[in-house]
């Protein structure tokens, strides 16, 4: 069994207030969760209306697969953000 982990940072420059980052992060998290079926949370910063903190983790039978899910993630997620213009992906730390 192999379990993968990532925090990522996300700057939302054009969000005014937390309603507005409440909304983005719902969104990502509702897709994520439904397209790769992983643990994701808001997880730091929750106050801060223009930084987005999550924490994912995934778990996998075989080590290769579980880092090519882990960057098929962070593709979508960039992708997302590009196309919403919500914001940019500036931090990704892996375990």
């Amino acid at each position: 069994m192999i379990i993968k982990s990532a925090r990522l940072i996300l700057r939302l420059p054009l969000v005014s207030s937390l309603k507005d980052k409440r909304q983005i992060s719902r969104g990502l998290i509702g897709k994520l969760r439904n397209k790769f079926n992983i643990s994701i949370a808001e997880v730091a910063r929750q106050d801060a209306h223009r930084a987005l903190v999550l924490g994912l983790s995934l778990v996998s039978g075989e080590e290769a697969h579980g880092q090519n899910s882990l960057d098929e993630i962070l593709r979508f997620v960039e992708d997302y953000l590009d196309t919403t213009g919500a914001g940019e992906l500036v931090e990704v730390e892996l375990w």
